[in-house]
């Protein structure tokens, strides 16, 4: 199941809405270039939450300068430009959290 919260979130709603939606993943799209802000806003936000356990991927414009800083903010894997489907639908089925009823 994909919960869409639409374009222009923030960091606090993002994180509200996974909370209340229960989410395993959270997958984040950026065009505008501030993912430098915006993420470390979001990965607090989500660990404020107490959602420690949930697999961020992030996709969208983002310099391949930037990805090893953005994967050290806990984003587990960044998109770009000419990814497959099945890459990034490979990766989450591969490191996604597993719940105890196995859903």
């Amino acid at each position: 199941e994909v919960i869409y919260t639409g374009l222009f979130q923030t960091p606090e709603m993002i994180a509200s809405a996974a909370l209340q939606e229960d989410v395993d993943v959270v997958g984040l799209s950026i065009l505008s270039g501030a993912h430098m802000t915006l993420f470390p806003r979001i990965m607090t936000a989500l660990r404020d939450g107490g959602l420690d356990d949930v697999l961020v991927v992030a996709g969208g414009t983002i310099p391949e300068d930037d990805r090893e800083a953005v994967r050290a903010m806990g984003i587990a894997a960044v998109f770009g430009p000419g990814t497959t489907l099945a890459e990034a639908v490979g990766f989450i089925r591969d490191n996604a959290p597993v719940r105890p009823d196995g859903e």
